[in-house]
């Protein structure tokens, strides 16, 4: 607290005291440092009084703190003229960025532990020494095929993902670029069906998959990516609107088909889309438990998901530490994988949710 208040101090020294830029980029460093982890301490003493207990001290300390708070930020803001609404828009967004953020710490760090410090109170974020042998430990875990979960999940992936990008491509072309009657009641027709929920006709499914000998094989869980998805359709819609029309007739002028201007002129213009629809899919299929839990008998047809839950020990307890290390190792893919295709995937949101019609 006190170096939090040593920076608020600082930065409004060096703002009266300087006008270089590089001054005021550093004294607005400072303050922002400052105003952070004194907000940080304010949330700490009121989650303490609700834990504990009413104290004088306790109270008194988060008034005057407050007070601070809201004092330096009036002062600094008018003296700096920086705007208050973007600093309080800004600083609404980094808490609730950590917000979400902190149940991956938290399973990073309990990941690190021993099993004894996992469910320790109060809980600590580190503990020393950290146990990265925790993760060799989960690999080798009898019962955890880490290899050959991991490679039934990605056979799973490939396969969704290929079919999903072709049925849904290809439904969202006719949607969109031949006009036919009764498309548009049928693209509403379409995306009503979104809103059946799985429950609804998974014991109708079961029994269908049943009937052609699927159950206990992979094909209920990747066939069915092959006849579309609806949501994936209105993304891939909405993009193929934005695509200019002329170069559709272009292409019908020198003979070319629809399928042909499909496979030649659309797809190739619509990666980005097909990126996003394709990360869609693969997260889907990477995180489902649900349908293979359902679908799947044989251990040795696993996915990561389902090979998660031999963590839960048979006497009632469950090694936190190795599920949490687990977990680490099967969400480290799908980060990876975000980071390498953010930029695709954002301009791909923007182009297909935000525009077209």
């Amino acid at each position: 607290m006190f170096l939090s208040l040593a920076a608020i101090v600082a930065a409004f020294i060096l703002l009266k005291h300087s006008d270089k830029p590089q001054i005021k980029k550093l004294a607005n460093t400072l303050f922002l440092c400052g105003e952070a982890y004194l907000l940080f301490h304010v949330l700490h003493l009121i989650i303490s009084i609700i834990q504990y207990g009413v104290s004088d001290f306790s109270v008194l300390l988060t008034v005057g703190e407050t007070y601070v708070l809201v004092q330096s930020f009036a002062e600094y803001t008018k003296r700096s003229r920086l705007r208050r609404k973007l600093i309080i828009a800004h600083a609404v967004v980094i808490i609730g960025s950590i917000a979400f953020l902190f149940p991956l710490v938290w399973m990073v760090s309990t990941a690190l532990k021993l099993p004894g410090q996992a469910m320790s109170y109060p809980p600590k974020l580190i503990e020393f020494p950290m146990r990265f042998e925790n993760f060799k430990t989960c690999l080798n875990y009898q019962g955890f095929q880490f290899n050959l979960y991991a490679r039934n999940t990605l056979y799973l992936c490939i396969l969704s993902v290929l079919g999903t990008i072709l049925s849904s491509s290809l439904v969202a072309y006719g949607f969109s670029r031949i006009k036919w009657r009764g498309r548009d009641f049928c693209f509403y027709l379409t995306l009503a069906t979104m809103m059946i929920p799985f429950p609804v006709y998974m014991i109708p499914l079961f029994r269908l998959f049943r009937l052609y000998n699927w159950v206990g094989t992979f094909k209920p869980l990747w066939i069915p990516a092959f006849f579309s998805s609806a949501f994936h359709v209105f993304l891939m819609r909405q993009f193929f609107m934005n695509i200019p029309h002329d170069l559709s007739e272009a292409a019908f002028m020198d003979g070319a088909g629809d399928f042909r201007i499909y496979w030649s002129v659309i797809l190739p213009l619509a990666k980005p889309v097909l990126l996003v629809v394709g990360l869609f899919q693969f997260l889907n299929t990477w995180n489902d438990f649900l349908g293979p839990l359902i679908y799947l008998s044989d251990q040795k047809r696993y996915t990561l998901s389902l090979g998660l839950q031999f963590f839960q020990s048979q006497h009632g307890g469950t090694d936190w530490n190795l599920l949490m290390a687990a977990s680490t190792l099967v969400i480290i893919p799908i980060v990876i994988l975000f980071l390498c295709t953010q930029k695709t995937f954002l301009r791909g949101m923007t182009m297909s949710g935000l525009r077209g019609g």
